[in-house]
C-alpha cells in the first residue's frame, strides 16, 4: 500500500536561523515585542502555554507539549499564568544564547556593518521572489502568514506599500525599507 510520507516541521534541532537574534538592539526589541503582541492573542499582556503552542502550530513549528512546558514553564513566574514581556525576553535572550552563544560587543569601527546585514534580512522577508523588491501581494502573504488581519483587505495592503513606496513605483525597494525601518522609533529600547 502506498502511503504519503508525513509532512516536515522545521525544529529548532535544524540549523536556526541567524536572524533569531539581530544584532540591533532596537530592532531586536520592536520585532521582539510584536512577536510577543502576536502569541498573546487574547491581549492580557501573557503569553500562556496555550497561546504559544498555538502560534507555533500556525508558523508550523508544531512543539510537543511536555517539551514546551518544560522549556518555557521555567520562565513563567509562580502564580502567573504565562510569560509577560520581560520574561519572554529572558526566555529569547537564553534561547539565543544556547543556539549561538552570548552577544559580544561589536569592535569599533565596526558599527552599522551588522545592523546594514539585519536590515538586509529582514528584507529578504517581505521579499519572497528574491526581486529585490517587496510588492502588496509579498507583503500581503507575509501578514497572512502572522495572522494579521491587515492580510484579508489587499487595498488596506496596497496603502501601506503607497505609504513607504517613494519613486511611486508600486512596490518597496530596499532603500525605501530601510528608511522606514530606521524611522521607527522603539520605546524604552
Amino acid at each position: 500500500m502506498d502511503t504519503a510520507p508525513a509532512p516536515l516541521k522545521p525544529s529548532l534541532s535544524k540549523k536556526p536561523s541567524p536572524s533569531f537574534r539581530l544584532r540591533n538592539g532596537s530592532l531586536n526589541a520592536l520585532r521582539l515585542r510584536r512577536v510577543f503582541d502576536l502569541f498573546d492573542r487574547n491581549g492580557d499582556g501573557e503569553i500562556t502555554l496555550d497561546e504559544m503552542a498555538a502560534a507555533l502550530d500556525t508558523l508550523g513549528l508544531g512543539a510537543d507539549r511536555a517539551s514546551l512546558e518544560a522549556t518555557v514553564g521555567a520562565y513563567i513566574p509562580a502564580g502567573a499564568a504565562g510569560l509577560g514581556f520581560e520574561d519572554f525576553e529572558g526566555l529569547h535572550r537564553a534561547l539565543g544564547d544556547a543556539l549561538f552563544g552570548p552577544i559580544t560587543e561589536e569592535e569599533p569601527g565596526k558599527e552599522g556593518e551588522g545592523e546594514d546585514e539585519d536590515m538586509k534580512e529582514a528584507f529578504r522577508v517581505f521579499d519572497e521572489n528574491g526581486d529585490g523588491f517587496i510588492s502588496a501581494s509579498e507583503l500581503q502573504a507575509v501578514l497572512k502568514k502572522l495572522g494579521l488581519a491587515e492580510a484579508r483587505n489587499l487595498a488596506a495592503v496596497q496603502e501601506m506599500i503607497c505609504n513607504v513606496d517613494r519613486d511611486r513605483d508600486g512596490q518597496v525597494d530596499f532603500g525605501e525599507f530601510k528608511c522606514m525601518m530606521q524611522g521607527i522609533t522603539v520605546w524604552g529600547a
